[in-house]
């Protein structure tokens, strides 16, 4: 019995030993490294913005001073106004809720029905597992932006359907990569052992095959972030999104596309914003996957 309750124990005990000293791991590496430090700040400021934007601006998003409009950037408009007087500070504060939120829903979306799919067709294996994957290849094949395009261009324009757009151009990515790892666990001694001492398939599945899947997929997340907050904003951008005169980095962008010649700031500030973002997520997401590489 002793070795019984060891083997069906000892993954699920080293699991949680491995994911407490990777947290020790990368707490110490935040504080050895002052990119990620400076990565991890950037973050919570657009997470800061996108749940409280009233305590970093005093300005509204939506009312804006005609006789300021096109002001440059100063003191009282850091990113300075738009055509119509709005402070670009604010709608860039308040579209991080908008362009935050709908990647967070799509990276859910993605991550949710992609592990499921690859989990299904991993440990399925045979016919079921041939049949899915050849529906994944077929998903992989096509460019993820054209396909939420397309997806968009069906369910009709808005934030929410970008949400969804993006968040099944990435199914197949997480698919794929839970598969693999799906694939590597079932192999392993404990699995055969669990099975040699009469733990039933669904048993197996929920207390080895899918805590000990999840690493790389979770790693695969982090990565997807900044890719959704890029697809969230390009679909803005391209009129696909929210309508004027929400606030959304990807229509901010746009909006000032036709006098970024002469007033460039109304493009570049809230663009460049974005470009923060994203790569801040890139770097936490890279240390990330090294820590479960």
């Amino acid at each position: 019995m002793t070795v019984k309750l060891d083997a069906l124990t000892a993954p699920t005990d080293s699991r949680t030993v491995e994911i407490a000293r990777g947290t020790v791991k990368l707490a110490g590496e935040i504080a050895r490294k002052p990119g990620l430090l400076v990565a991890w700040a950037i973050l919570l400021i657009a997470v800061g913005w996108a749940l409280f934007p009233s305590v970093f601006t005093a300005h509204s998003p939506y009312l804006g001073d005609p006789n300021a409009s096109f002001a440059p950037p100063s003191p009282q408009h850091w990113f300075g106004t738009d055509r119509l007087g709005r402070d670009l500070f604010a709608r860039s504060v308040f579209g991080a809720g908008t362009t935050l939120t709908a990647t967070l829903f799509a990276v859910l979306i993605g991550f949710g029905v992609g592990t499921v799919v690859g989990l299904g067709a991993g440990f399925a294996g045979g016919v079921v597992d041939t049949a899915i994957m050849r529906v994944v290849d077929v998903f992989l094949a096509i460019p993820n932006l054209l396909l939420a395009m397309v997806i968009v261009s069906v369910l009709g324009y808005s934030t929410n359907n970008i949400a969804l757009a993006v968040g099944i151009s990435s199914i197949a990515s997480f698919a794929r990569v839970m598969r693999a790892e799906v694939l590597t666990v079932v192999s392993r001694d404990y699995v055969r052992a669990a099975y040699g001492l009469g733990v039933r398939r669904l048993g197996v599945l929920a207390r080895h095959i899918v805590p000990n899947s999840l690493s790389s997929v979770l790693a695969l997340a982090a990565l997807e972030i900044g890719s959704a907050i890029l697809a969230v904003a390009g679909l803005g951008f391209l009129g696909y999104g929210a309508p004027p005169p929400t606030p959304e980095w990807g229509l901010l962008v746009a909006e000032g596309r036709d006098f970024v010649a002469v007033y460039p700031w109304i493009s570049l500030l809230p663009g460049a914003a974005l470009a923060i973002v994203v790569i801040a997520t890139h770097r936490i997401s890279t240390s990330l996957r090294k820590d479960h590489g």
